[in-house]
């Protein structure tokens, strides 16, 4: 009568005609726990995976970095020529010569494509992988992966380095998942005498010291428990403890020490702000940090974009092809994601001022590590570049493989503050071409 019943043993009658249904199918009880058994390390080897996303703020130029058009007209073509790569008939900008030298690792998606030219909303978007405002309706990918792998040790889950994205304000935000999953600012690791501030010891207290500022914490301490469900509140006091044990620990200070890395290993990163962020991303993601997030702009060239390129390419190329293969040399690219893309590519014409405009329909991305399979080439644009004419890929697509690789459920529903749960994802599905 459509009622469920039970057994004593507490199986319904249910579930004891699902298991006869399987074993109609040849799966019977035995081989149904043994599927399921093999399953489990599959999901442990996932959940003990990291990303090191470097993100492009500003707009890569495909057209003179990874998805050059050699036969366009010389307005398309622009300035520079190509050249090869460890993959059979695979050209790139002549500019990345390192990078060509790692190809073979690193799978190169020439499809990127979505419908916004905004700096601020796109970027929103393509680090959400959800579409909203310009001031960041969705968390960012590094705060859900935050918010559902939580602080395992000492050091924060979610590291952004120098700092989140930003153009006129912030990127790349927790937005309502609330402060404390937003990103720990590593700060400039390329600076003199580079000390994380959060995790350096403050100057020596005298005991009067340390009982005043103990008293004053009791004092906000007994703020904070009066004033409940206040989220800043909560978030100082997660922050507050969270500061001391990094403070207190030795782990947390080496994580961030780029001064114990060889000089000659720093020199192949370059001494630039990138090189020394990606290699502080690696030492990060060696020591348990989930989500790294390099943030490398100024790719916005709406002029002199040959004089642009030409410093940023090269510094470009040295750091993430020293990245690769540190990486790879380390077995860190078996279970770290590493992931390169911007909010937009760039248009198929030089302007008059000789540059590139923003170009949301047409980007070229960077995947290696996972199982990702090196020497992949995804996706085709037409011939200037201008629109994808072979397997789109989307910002809900690139967000849907991020967590799919870390095993966290896309459409997995989140708490938001008005109490109606918000969906991961919306839209997308994962890039499973990209996987051996």
């Amino acid at each position: 009568m459509g009622r469920r019943t039970s057994r004593c043993d507490g199986a319904s009658r249910r579930d004891v005609l699902r298991v006869g249904a399987l074993s109609a199918f040849g799966l019977s009880l035995p081989r149904l726990m043994q599927a399921e058994a093999s399953a489990a390390p599959a999901a442990k080897a996932k959940a003990r995976r990291s990303v090191l996303l470097v993100y492009l703020g500003g707009g890569l130029s495909h057209h003179d970095s990874f998805d050059p058009k050699p036969d366009a007209t010389p307005e398309v073509k622009g300035k520079y020529s190509t050249i090869a790569t460890t993959v059979p008939d695979l050209r790139i900008g002549e500019l990345l010569p390192n990078i060509a030298r790692v190809m073979d690792k690193v799978a190169l998606v020439r499809s990127g494509a979505h419908n916004n030219d905004h700096h601020e909303t796109a970027t929103n978007w393509a680090m959400s992988g959800r579409f909203g405002s310009a001031f960041g309706d969705y968390p960012a990918i590094g705060a859900v992966v935050a918010h559902e792998t939580g602080f395992q040790t000492t050091l924060p889950p979610y590291v952004s380095i120098p700092r989140n994205p930003s153009f006129t304000w912030e990127l790349g935000k927790s937005a309502y998942l609330g402060g404390r999953y937003e990103s720990f600012k590593a700060g400039d690791p390329s600076q003199a005498n580079y000390k994380v501030e959060d995790v350096s010891p403050a100057e020596a207290l005298t005991p009067r010291r340390t009982e005043r500022r103990e008293n004053l914490l009791k004092a906000v301490d007994g703020l904070a428990q009066r004033v409940q469900g206040n989220d800043q509140i909560a978030t100082y006091d997660e922050f507050h403890q969270r500061a001391s044990a990094m403070i207190l620990s030795t782990e947390a200070r080496n994580a961030f020490a780029i001064e114990q890395e060889g000089d000659r290993l720093r020199d192949r990163y370059g001494r630039t702000t990138f090189g020394q962020s990606c290699l502080l991303g690696r030492r990060l993601i060696e020591r348990g940090v989930r989500f790294v997030t390099v943030n490398y702009g100024g790719w916005d060239h709406h002029a002199k974009i040959w004089d642009g390129l030409g410093n940023k390419l090269p510094e470009f190329d040295r750091g993430f092809s020293t990245l690769i293969d540190d990486m790879h040399g380390r077995g860190l690219l078996e279970n770290t994601l590493v992931v390169a893309f911007g909010e937009f590519g760039r248009t198929p014409k030089i302007n008059k001022d000789v540059g590139r405009d923003h170009w949301g329909h047409a980007a070229s991305l960077l995947f290696a590590g996972c199982g990702i399979r090196g020497g992949l080439v995804l996706g085709q644009t037409d011939k200037q570049g201008a629109y994808v004419t072979r397997r789109p890929v989307a910002p809900a697509d690139v967000a849907y493989t991020i967590y799919d690789t870390l095993g966290i459920d896309p459409r997995k529903m989140l708490p938001a503050p008005d109490g109606r749960p918000q969906e991961i994802l919306d839209k997308g599905e994962a890039v499973r071409e990209l996987f051996a």
